[in-house]
C-alpha cells in the first residue's frame, strides 16, 4: 500500500496499477461506510485508489471546516486491512493552487435541500470531485447513499462532462439502532447520541405507509416531522419528499421519490435519506 501526497506520484503510480481501478474519494477519519465502499472496490476491481482530503471549499463560512475530525494514521490502519493499493492525501496547496479561479457549478439538481441551505457547498463538491477523477483517472468510482443528492449532483457532473467510468452508489451504512454513519457522529454526546436514531424510525415508518398506500407526500412529510418532534432534542431544518430524479417537491407521489431530512442535535447536523420506489406494472 503507497501513501503519496502529490499529483505527479499519484499518476505515475496509477499508470502502472493493473485496471480497473476504483477509487473511493473521503474526508478521512474513516468508518465502515467508507470502508464498505472501499471494501466494495475491492471486490470488483484489480485496483483501488482512496483518497483523504477535507476539501474546504464545501465549507461555509461558519461551518465545521477547522474541527472536522482528522485522524490519517488511524485511517492508514483500517484501509490496510482491506487492503486498498494507493492512498492519496494530497494538502490544500495541491488542490488549491495560489491564484486557482476555476470552479465547477451543478444548477438544477444542486439547488434545493442542501444547496438551498448550505450555499456553495456544491460547487466546492463538484469542482473538488471532478479535480479528483481528473488526477486519479478510475475507471469505477464508488459513493454511498445517505449523501443523496451529492450522488445526484456527481451523476449529473459525470454525464454533462463525459468523464470516461462508472459510477457505483451503495447503500447507506448504519449503526445498529439505524442511525446513518457519518463522521460527524463523534460530535454527539450521550443523550444526542440516544435520540438521533428518530431519523431512522421516522424514515422507516413513512416507507411503510407508503408501502400500505399513502401517496400523499404532504401527509408523509406531516407524519416524519411529528415524529421527530417527540425528541426534544431535535430540531428539523427541513423534510423533502422529492423526485428521485429532479429534486423537485412532489404533492403526489406517481414514481420513484426520495425522502430526506436535516436535523439538528445540539450543534450537529446531522442528514439522511431513503428512496420509496413505486413497482412497476404486471
Amino acid at each position: 500500500m503507497q501513501v503519496i501526497k502529490d499529483i505527479s506520484t499519484l499518476r505515475e503510480a496509477v499508470r502502472e496499477l493493473p485496471r480497473p481501478v476504483g477509487f473511493v474519494p473521503t474526508m478521512g477519519y474513516l468508518h465502515e461506510g467508507h470502508l464498505s465502499l472501499a471494501r466494495a472496490a475491492r471486490q470488483a476491481c484489480a485496483s483501488v485508489v482512496v483518497s483523504i482530503f477535507v476539501n474546504p471549499s464545501q465549507f461555509g463560512p461558519n461551518e465545521d471546516f477547522s474541527r472536522y475530525p482528522r485522524d490519517l494514521e488511524r485511517d492508514q490502519r483500517f484501509l490496510s486491512e482491506v487492503p486498498v493499493d494507493i492512498i492519496w492525501t494530497p494538502d490544500n496547496l495541491t488542490m488549491y493552487p495560489e491564484d486557482y479561479q476555476t470552479w465547477i457549478s451543478v444548477e438544477k439538481v444542486a439547488a434545493p435541500l442542501e444547496g438551498k441551505m448550505r450555499p456553495g457547498h456544491f460547487r466546492g463538491v463538484a469542482t473538488i470531485v471532478a479535480k479528483l477523477f481528473n488526477c486519479v483517472q478510475p475507471d469505477r468510482v464508488y459513493f454511498g447513499q445517505k449523501d443523496a443528492q451529492q450522488v445526484r449532483v456527481i451523476q449529473q457532473m459525470i454525464r454533462d462532462l463525459n468523464f470516461p467510468l462508472d459510477m457505483i452508489v451503495c447503500p447507506t451504512a448504519r449503526e445498529s439502532d439505524g442511525l446513518a454513519m457519518s463522521s460527524r457522529n463523534v460530535y454527539l454526546n450521550a443523550e444526542e447520541r440516544k435520540a438521533a436514531p428518530v431519523l431512522y424510525r421516522a424514515l422507516q415508518n413513512a416507507r411503510r405507509r407508503f408501502d400500505e398506500g399513502e401517496r400523499n407526500a404532504d401527509i408523509l412529510r406531516k407524519q416524519i416531522e411529528t415524529e421527530i418532534q417527540t425528541e426534544p432534542l431535535a430540531s428539523i431544518q427541513y423534510v423533502s419528499i422529492a423526485d428521485a430524479d429532479t429534486l423537485e417537491e412532489l404533492r403526489v407521489i406517481k414514481k420513484d421519490a426520495l425522502i430526506s431530512l436535516a436535523v439538528f442535535f445540539g450543534k450537529t447536523r446531522l442528514i439522511d435519506n431513503i428512496r420509496l420506489e413505486i413497482a412497476p406494472r404486471k
